[in-house]
């Protein structure tokens, strides 16, 4: 069997990948930190090797439907109980690597609008930079109200992407005028300060108002690459690095599964992973809200 050149690219990327995991496995042995390193990981109930899984299951889903990898991610750290400030800054750190993963190839593969980047990263900035200022502090004083508010909003994403499963498909749609400055603005403050919802608003209205999908995916995915660095240095000069494990978790998750979810999405049923995630963010939302409101 003649294996492409894609695959071999791949399994190339993953033999690198697991040299240099073995190679600091092996150091911290013989140094004698690695059961220091297990200690710390266990940590928070084993939380690093859950923030692993979501990783894994985050960049499967977004790498099918283009978007997801946060309100998954958020959704499950706001079920366990974690505080909506760090919930984000944790997202937004692991995700600056795998946003930077798909800014590149969208750029060999020049699905790129210079233009369209500009308009939307420029404003995304400045509502990174308010979303997680304003996060910051009512995450900190009033996170209980705060994670009741995020925990709507996911389960309005939650909503929607349930229903992009029954949605019948469009031959022709006709061009639509754009507010760019506008949609870049909110779709940062959104992402930054809820943890996720950028690909669902901004590429899901690119795509919806006519523009050329690969064009409105490659921009966004740059723009959303811009925004993400900005919420992670915000975060980090506001908040400092906390809980590194569920940063470490996200990252590794991400990264391990990244060069194959093309190959593994490309077997998927769409549709049903639709139904399902769309499913499974409506029913912990729910929870999430339940213990929020009544806890």
């Amino acid at each position: 069997m003649v294996i492409s050149r894609k695959v071999q690219i791949r399994l190339n990327v993953l033999l690198i990948t697991a040299v240099i995991v073995a190679i600091a496995v092996f150091s911290m042995y013989e140094f004698g930190y690695l059961d220091e390193l297990l200690t710390i990981l266990e940590k928070d109930n084993h939380i690093f090797y859950w923030m692993l899984l979501v990783g894994v299951v985050a960049e499967i889903v977004a790498g099918s439907m283009g978007m997801g990898y946060g309100v998954i991610c958020t959704t499950t750290l706001l079920f366990l109980n974690i505080p909506p400030h760090i919930v984000s800054a944790s997202i937004h750190s692991a995700e600056s690597f795998t946003t930077a993963a798909g800014s590149i190839s969208h750029f060999k593969l020049k699905n790129i609008s210079v233009s369209l980047v500009k308009k939307l990263a420029i404003p995304a900035i400045i509502g990174a930079v308010i979303g997680a200022l304003s996060l910051t502090y009512v995450g900190e004083y009033y996170s209980k109200i705060t994670k009741t508010v995020i925990a709507f909003y996911t389960l309005y994403l939650g909503i929607q992407i349930l229903s992009n499963a029954f949605k019948p498909k469009q031959n022709k749609a006709l061009k639509r005028k754009t507010n760019l400055t506008r949609l870049g603005l909110i779709g940062g403050f959104i992402d930054s300060f809820a943890g996720g919802g950028w690909g669902p608003l901004v590429t899901g209205t690119l795509i919806k108002n006519a523009f050329t999908p690969r064009f409105a995916v490659g921009s966004s995915t740059v723009a959303k690459f811009i925004l993400t660095i900005t919420a992670a240095i915000t975060f980090f000069f506001t908040l400092g690095i906390q809980h590194w494990n569920i940063i470490l978790g996200l990252l590794i998750g991400g990264i391990i599964t990244a060069p194959f979810s093309a190959m593994l999405t490309a077997k998927l049923p769409v549709k049903k992973m639709f139904i399902v995630i769309g499913t499974l963010v409506i029913v912990m939302s729910f929870i999430t809200i339940y213990k929020s409101v009544f806890s």
